[in-house]
């Protein structure tokens, strides 16, 4: 999953941004509205952590926009992250077209949480995923095959998790990019490759994940 943070906060939001790529998300983190606009203009994210007090204007008029600027692709969920903790505040983040509502000071648990439950309702779709013999709990970072359980890295996981929410799809190494990976992917790396044969190394055989020839990657489940 491919969060965009906005937080400008110097301290926290890179704090937030490890934490979260420490879950095996990947995270896009902007400091400003205009940091935020320009990836928001060329990037598909699946949740938005949005900050409202930035230095450049105000996180809820971007909220606002979100839902009418066709030069912005909106984010799955939105989640706003902020010190306005009235209720006038948080009505009218929600109004705005937030899915979510998080006051600070926080704890990185209740982020992650409530991450896991936004996640859930974009994907319409449990913590729990199974596909053929694999079963992925996306709440705590397990996964197994035939029972057997996989000791993945973070980033094998989120790989895993991508395919696992479509599988027999096609999927192409951008697709993985953009949902695996952040904004400081290099395109013209093996990153893809690499963290892929080691996934189909720990998942074992039968084999499970088809390479397709010209096009990309799927994943076939065993019965």
């Amino acid at each position: 999953m491919r969060i965009l943070l906005v937080e400008d906060d110097r301290d926290l939001g890179p704090v937030l941004a490890l934490g979260l790529r420490n879950e095996a998300y990947a995270v896009d983190l902007a400091t400003t509205c205009a940091e935020a606009e320009e990836l928001l203009c060329c990037n598909d994210f699946d949740v938005a952590c949005l900050d409202l007090g930035l230095p450049d204007g105000d996180g809820m008029d971007l909220v606002r926009r979100l839902g009418t600027d066709p030069a912005l692709r909106r984010p799955r969920r939105l989640l706003v992250l902020t010190a306005r903790d009235a209720v006038d505040d948080r009505v009218a983040g929600l109004d705005a077209g937030a899915d979510d509502y998080l006051v600070k000071p926080f704890s990185f648990q209740e982020l992650a949480a409530r991450l896991r439950a936004l996640s859930r309702r974009a994907d319409v779709s449990g913590a729990l995923i199974d596909v053929g013999d694999l079963r992925l709990d996306a709440a705590a970072h397990r996964a197994w095959r035939g029972g057997r359980e996989l000791r993945l890295t973070p980033r094998e996981f989120s790989m895993l998790r991508y395919f696992m929410h479509h599988p027999g799809r096609t999927v192409t190494a951008e697709d993985l990019l953009e949902h695996v990976w952040d904004a400081n992917a290099d395109p013209f790396t093996a990153s893809v490759r690499v963290i892929l044969s080691r996934l189909r190394r720990k998942l074992g055989e039968p084999g499970l994940l088809e390479t397709v020839t010209g096009v990309g990657y799927r994943l076939v489940a065993s019965p």
